[in-house]
């Protein structure tokens, strides 16, 4: 009985650690501050915006010369730094693009959250005002560029390698953990994205072993007759062609030429 109550007493303060401390199994943020936006992305400048709970963020803006702007929000590592092919790539189609940086992330103040996050992407909407935008949403960020998109609607929305929730994703990659009891952060994607009135692509990865195949295809048939399911052949969740390739290029383009004028 002893030896009983020891293993209980162990794996309880485990939970609770895990509970305190899940936020930084979630995220992970490259916190060092980016070089500045022209001596990575040519005519590119630094931005900043407000959020509503007052944090100052630091972003990056590239021009073009179309009337569609693509709203990025990434996914859970890294910075805009790391995202910066995919804003050279999408520039070089004409279209201005704003690569945001999350509360915690490339420099900025704060800490993330689901609700900060959110925070962070409605003020970065608020900035670009009442041009067109696409939304492009990267894994964690695909979750929240569709949020997004049911509270402000685009002129399209993109979500590479979604979950339908975090939960899911959260059980694969931790499987011996009991991730749905004591997860805080839901982003539940696929019961948001039958809200969406804007045309989607979801596009995902064959050997996306992060973000398995079967959560991305059960988003789009969350998404309903609305959404274009894209393949990527033999792509891992962090390939460069989901920055890069083709078919993400594309996609966005595509989504921008469809918009109304």
């Amino acid at each position: 009985m002893r030896a009983f109550l020891v293993v209980v007493a162990v794996l309880l303060v485990l939970i609770g650690l895990l509970w305190a401390f899940q936020r930084q199994l979630i995220y992970l943020p490259d916190s060092q501050p980016v070089p500045p936006a022209a001596t990575v992305i040519p005519g590119a400048r630094d931005v900043t915006f407000t959020t509503d709970d007052g944090l100052r963020l630091s972003a990056w803006f590239v021009p073009g010369d179309r009337d569609v702007t693509v709203l990025v929000t990434g996914g859970n590592a890294g910075n805009r730094l790391h995202r910066a092919p995919l804003a050279r790539a999408l520039a070089a189609r004409g279209l201005p693009v704003l690569l945001m940086d999350y509360r915690g992330y490339g420099g900025n103040a704060g800490s993330p959250s689901e609700e900060g996050l959110m925070l962070d992407a409605r003020a970065a909407r608020r900035f670009l005002g009442e041009t067109k935008v696409v939304y492009f949403g990267e894994s964690l960020g695909a979750a929240v560029a569709t949020r997004l998109a049911a509270e402000s609607p685009p002129a399209g929305l993109v979500l590479r390698s979604p979950f339908t929730d975090l939960a899911a994703a959260g059980q694969v990659n931790y499987p011996f953990l009991p991730v749905q009891l004591l997860l805080r952060d839901r982003f539940p994607v696929a019961e948001l994205i039958s809200g969406v009135r804007a045309p989607t692509v979801i596009l995902y990865g064959t050997r996306d072993t992060i973000v398995p195949p079967r959560l991305s295809r059960s988003v789009a048939e969350a998404a309903g007759d609305s959404a274009t399911l894209v393949e990527v052949a033999g792509a891992g969740h962090n390939d460069q062609v989901f920055l890069t390739g083709p078919e993400v290029v594309g996609a966005v383009v595509k989504l921008a030429d469809a918009a109304p004028r």
